[in-house]
């Protein structure tokens, strides 16, 4: 047993600490850098304090209770990952973990750099979100910290996995939307979107295309808008002019997610287009914002709440089983019709 005449007061004073971070080495609930915590574990040998934590116990119970959000651009309006969060950390904090975010910035990505703030050894686990440059995904992998990805740089699949991943499944509710324009009476198609900008992209490019040839229609790349992803999609007016490029403007487009579709179509309606009367238009995501644009847009939802539960099991998993194989994760997604295609 302890010696009763010295307390957790008596070592936080000896230390020049506050109590508060004495109770968080013996009782393991929260984080205490290595040094500071090797000073309150020595002072209290010396005043003797018996109650001291083993190594093993201090591990289990102090270290490694940050889960680390790792991202290049942090979730905002329009984004799946804005309703994603919210579960994922509900699930983790029941598991007894805090959820901190770093946002990666273009020069820690280039030079394949942790933010400063970041400390490896007081980290249970990693979730990356719009984080799609697969060297710095290597280079995550290698710190041998438990790491899950959502969605994938766009040629992962091509790669041997070094992570767990979880993905929203995206040809299937795709081919489906392009199914559903041709009944419709499109048969001039195309995609609006960077086709290589993340691995879900890239599947509902494959989707648009698989139906495409299902259909019999030939594609045709005049009809798409495929410039790199950090080109100004927001912009209406540089969206006006490569549409105003165009030898002729498709019945439908097809946009990778709801961010984009909503822009296009603000861009269609200042040129003085109907929507769905001359150019229907449909996105991906199913966020809030789909259903308020007007027409209320034809989309594909993601279950963003139930993959936040994923997510976190996934990752919960791995931290606690380090040497099962890894897992990719695709979660069915449901499409959505509404008035921005034709009934």
């Amino acid at each position: 047993m302890a010696n009763n005449k010295v307390t957790m007061q008596d070592i936080a004073d000896a230390c020049g600490l506050s109590r508060n971070t004495v109770s968080k080495v013996f009782n393991g609930r929260g984080n205490v850098p290595s040094n500071t915590r090797n000073h309150i574990l020595k002072k209290a040998e010396e005043l003797g304090y018996k109650a001291i934590p083993s190594e093993k116990v201090f591990q289990q119970s102090s270290h490694g209770k940050v889960i680390a959000l790792l991202s290049n651009k942090l979730p905002a309006e329009y984004h799946f990952g804005t309703y994603f969060v919210t579960t994922f950390t509900d699930r983790i904090c029941r598991a007894g973990y805090n959820l901190k975010m770093f946002e990666i910035s273009s020069e820690e990505l280039k030079r394949k750099e942790l933010p400063p703030h970041f400390i490896p050894d007081q980290t249970a686990g990693i979730v990356g979100i719009e984080l799609f440059d697969q060297d710095y995904l290597d280079y995550i992998c290698k710190l041998g910290i438990p790491t899950i990805m959502l969605d994938s740089p766009t040629h992962a699949s091509k790669k041997l996995m070094g992570c767990d991943f979880v993905a929203m499944e995206s040809r299937a509710g795709i081919i489906e939307i392009v199914n559903y324009i041709i009944s419709k009476g499109a048969g001039k198609i195309g995609f609006y979107g960077d086709s290589e900008h993340c691995g879900s992209f890239y599947d509902r490019w494959i989707g648009y295309r698989t139906a495409l040839i299902d259909a019999g229609i030939d594609y045709n790349e005049d009809y798409c808008i495929l410039d790199p992803d950090a080109s100004p999609y927001a912009d209406t007016d540089w969206i006006v002019s490569r549409l105003n490029k165009m030898k002729e403007l498709p019945d439908a487009f097809v946009c990778a997610n709801d961010f984009l579709a909503a822009h296009l179509m603000n861009a269609l309606k200042k040129m003085g287009l109907s929507i769905p009367g001359d150019i229907m238009v449909t996105g991906f995501d199913g966020t809030p914002q789909a259903s308020i644009v007007e027409p209320a847009l034809t989309t594909v939802q993601i279950p963003s709440v139930e993959i936040g539960r994923i997510s976190a099991e996934v990752l919960l998993r791995r931290i606690g089983n380090p040497g099962i194989p890894y897992s990719w994760t695709h979660v069915e997604c449901t499409p959505m019709f509404r008035n921005s295609t034709r009934k």
